[in-house]
């Protein structure tokens, strides 16, 4: 019985492991009434050998979802969409306010704090990421902070 236990444990902790990503503390931001795109945050670990992107996502709550940064551009921050968010071998990238997100376009209604998302994300090897997202509200106090980083 006890080795029976065992293998089951073994075999559970082996599926957490089975692709190349992991992700951890994902979570899609609330908005309010009227406002028609939202952003996923989270931190992609890759404890393979090989490095690995996020090149595609998708959703049911919204039309579009795209990959996007942030980056000072004359003096000016601006957001804009990428190919691609690269995870290096045995690295980690954060998707976060200001930096890495997936965003929502085209929400079919506004997120609200202690809902779920559906979150599905495409890997560059072929794999795909099933997720269940947490809506947060994101306090203003945690947007962008442009000065400190020289």
């Amino acid at each position: 019985m006890k080795l029976k236990l065992l293998m089951i444990l073994m075999l559970s902790i082996s599926s957490m492991w089975a692709s190349s990503l992991m992700v951890n503390s994902a979570y899609v931001r609330a908005t309010p009434p009227g406002v028609p795109n939202s952003a996923a945050f989270m931190m992609l670990m890759n404890h393979s050998t090989k490095d690995i992107s996020v090149v595609a996502a998708s959703s049911s709550v919204a039309k579009t979802l795209e990959l996007h940064t942030h980056d000072m551009i004359d003096g000016v921050m601006r957001m804009y969409q990428v190919e691609k968010i690269d995870v290096e071998k045995n690295g980690h990238t954060m998707l976060k306010p200001g930096g890495y997100h997936i965003m929502f376009l085209g929400l079919k209604k506004p997120l609200a704090e202690g809902e779920s998302v559906d979150l599905e994300l495409t890997l560059s090897n072929g794999e795909k990421i099933k997720l269940d997202a947490p809506v947060k509200k994101v306090m203003s106090g945690m947007k962008m902070n442009h000065g400190h980083h020289h």
